[in-house]
């Protein structure tokens, strides 16, 4: 039965072609979309855990309640017995201590009078050869001019920062801001390069220096503002994460001191968990739809095939075959185009999804002079294992409910009418 009907499909062309191509069409879009959206939820991650939250974030308690000021006067103190702790404890996952923290960057000219100056956020990392956060960061890949620092007080800026205040390397810039205690800080920094993240938010905004110098600039000597800690290779795994988040936060339940350490999970942070969640609903929204959508077309597609096939139908009952069997074969029918237009669906998905994901697609001018979201300048999409059978489910159920609507005309024929009907 199944070769026979398959042949049939072949040879009427008028049967299969045009259900082929409204289902190929709605795969398409459906694996397509999920490789974009798995590319730009893992880019966002990605991208947050590396510069916002970790994939976990250790701070006092007082200072998770005022986080989005990120206070230095609240960081952690005694830094390295915490770290101590957590490597102890998680010694799989790999912790580092972190600054963040604003300030006034000044450029003088060669009479030391203001040439330019603005406003920054700067960022502090472990900028040693042999720090996993260095490579983590990817700074050295994303520089652009210069080189990495080397020496005490030198600093990397962003490249649209660079462009806009004007400077050259070996510049000297002067930074202005305020310590752990409140106090007024200034220190002269060299200029030495400039990174381009892909970010405007990094870019435009941020200058980067050395952990030991933040420190010095801030006070902050055995300090941590706050401390973030990834999983082996940098794979962001959400269950794992909150097994950890709850075995940290257990030891201190009981203690009072409103500067105990607290620990977040990067879904707890940035509102990323409203966000990540709202990616995943309307991923399977869209699949639903496209499964409405696609019946209702192959619904209409059916119904003119059975008055193509009227008579081919009035035929079959009167020799003898019962409406069951031409329905059961019509819902076959329906499951091999649903078949067929899938796999095509599928592999054209597959290839604009590759596309996007090695050539990527350049929305710097949307993301340009926005300071709050850290997204990639350039979207991606990401080939994952699930678009290889997920298409299957819109595809096949589409042309099985459609058929399944459309063949209901079956039963309504009347076998005692069939010779008036067919002209006999």
């Amino acid at each position: 039965m199944f070769e026979f009907l398959f042949k049939g499909l072949i040879r009427d062309k008028s049967r299969s072609l045009l259900p082929v191509i409204v289902v190929s069409l709605g795969v398409t879009l459906s694996v397509f979309f999920i490789g974009y959206i798995e590319g730009f939820s893992t880019d966002m991650i990605s991208q947050n855990a590396r510069f916002g939250t970790g994939h976990v974030k250790v701070m006092t308690r007082e200072y998770v309640k005022n986080i989005s000021q990120r206070p230095l006067d609240l960081s952690i103190l005694e830094a390295d017995k915490l770290l101590e702790q957590l490597n102890d404890k998680y010694p799989e996952m790999d912790w580092v201590r972190r600054f963040s923290f604003g300030g006034i960057l000044d450029v003088p000219d060669k009479n030391g009078i203001t040439k330019t100056q603005g406003i920054a956020g700067g960022m502090a990392f472990n900028l040693s050869s042999s720090s996993k956060d260095l490579e983590r960061m990817q700074i050295r890949e994303n520089l652009v001019e210069g080189k990495m620092p080397s020496g005490s007080f030198e600093m990397l800026l962003g490249k649209g920062l660079a462009e806009r205040m004007g400077v050259k390397l070996g510049d000297t810039i002067t930074f202005f801001g305020a310590t752990m205690d409140g106090s007024m800080s200034f220190q002269n920094f060299t200029y030495v390069g400039a990174v381009s993240f892909g970010m405007s938010v990094m870019d435009d905004r941020t200058f980067i220096i050395d952990t030991k110098d933040a420190e010095q600039i801030l006070d902050m000597e055995n300090a941590a503002q706050e401390i973030f800690g990834f999983l082996p290779n940098d794979i962001y795994d959400g269950d794992k994460i909150q097994e950890v988040k709850n075995s940290f936060n257990a030891l201190y339940e009981n203690d009072t001191d409103e500067y105990a350490p607290e620990m977040l999970a990067l879904r707890d942070q940035n509102g990323l968990s409203t966000m990540l969640d709202l990616m995943n609903t309307f991923a399977s929204i869209f699949n639903i739809f496209f499964i409405f959508a696609m019946s209702i077309v192959l619904w209409n597609t059916g119904l003119l095939g059975g008055l193509r096939r009227y008579t081919e139908f009035g035929i079959r009952i009167a020799i003898g075959e019962s409406k069951k069997a031409i329905y059961k074969s019509l819902l076959l029918e329906s499951v091999i185009v649903g078949v067929i237009g899938s796999i095509i669906g599928t592999v054209f998905g597959l290839l604009l999804t590759f596309y996007l994901q090695e050539v990527g697609l350049d929305i710097s001018n949307v993301t340009s002079g926005q300071n709050s979201v850290l997204i990639s300048n350039v979207i991606r999409a990401k080939l994952v294992s699930t678009q290889l059978w997920i298409g299957f489910i819109p595809g096949v159920m589409a042309t099985f409910l459609g058929a399944l609507l459309s063949g209901r005309g079956i039963f309504k024929r009347q076998t005692s009418e069939l010779f008036n009907e067919l002209g006999v």
